[in-house]
């Protein structure tokens, strides 16, 4: 399985702090926000992520990262967003990274404290979402859940049907590929992933996974990047080998 890392967007939500750099750039206690979904893959065992990223700040990407062997990766893959096309248009731009492979994309904002690698080795087909349990789901997209299936997501609902909200990590075949290519637009001018997801849950093929650990939107706003700040600093000062790729890879 390969891994795709979305870090493109202008986080407008973060401005004036992504007035001139990209948010996921930005720091998450001490180590860049977008250390820790690539730190996610890698401790799932994948080796070769593709980092889809956008606007002006691409070369600081390469300049910081390089070509992925300081966390440990068979390969560090760069693509570029040249527009705002959302997330379902940048997950295509994986389609040439990706050939014939099933893959794991992490949005690269969200920053998971616990492992998904359990997860995605029961992957086998169609589509498989992460959802996790919490206090207030009427700001994120909410999963309807039918089994082991999902029934169908809402987005942003005043009266949610669960308090299942779904993260920002997914896993595909590369048959995702030619759903996307049939996508209309959103009123945004977007292509989105719920849009995607929609059409597997139609064929009756979406599955779901339930995180049980610590998930943190770090991109969401301002406040919400203190409050993952906080926790990590938290987390880290409680145990110093989270996050860690492996004992004996450190990332200065």
């Amino acid at each position: 399985m390969k891994g795709v890392v979305l870090a493109g967007g202008l986080g407008t939500r973060l401005y004036p702090l992504t007035k001139i750099t990209n948010k996921h750039l930005l720091p998450v206690y001490d180590l860049p926000m977008v250390y820790y979904p690539i730190m996610t893959l890698r401790e799932a065992g994948i080796d070769e992520i593709l980092m889809v990223t956008g606007g002006n700040s691409v070369g600081e990407f390469l300049r910081l990262m390089g070509d992925g062997t300081k966390f440990g990766l068979r390969g560090l893959h760069y693509t570029y967003q040249e527009r705002e096309g959302g997330i379902a248009d940048a997950i295509y731009l994986a389609r040439k990274f990706v050939g014939d492979d099933s893959f794991c994309v992490i949005l690269g904002d969200n920053i998971l404290d616990g492992s998904i690698r359990e997860c995605i080795s029961n992957f086998v087909d169609g589509a498989m979402i992460f959802i996790k349990e919490v206090d207030d789901p009427r700001e994120y997209g909410v999963a309807i859940l039918d089994g082991k299936k999902v029934k169908g997501i809402v987005e942003k609902p005043e009266k949610p049907p669960s308090n299942y909200a779904v993260i920002g990590a997914y896993v595909y075949t590369g048959e995702v590929f030619d759903i996307i290519r049939k996508l209309k637009p959103s009123e945004r001018g977007e292509l989105e992933v719920t849009d995607v997801n929609n059409e597997y849950i139609k064929q009756g093929r979406l599955t779901y996974e339930i995180f049980e650990g610590y998930w943190g939107d770090a991109g969401a706003s301002v406040d919400a990047l203190l409050d993952v700040n906080n926790y990590v600093a938290r987390r880290k000062k409680e145990d110093p080998n989270l996050w860690r790729i492996c004992p004996n890879v450190n990332i200065p």
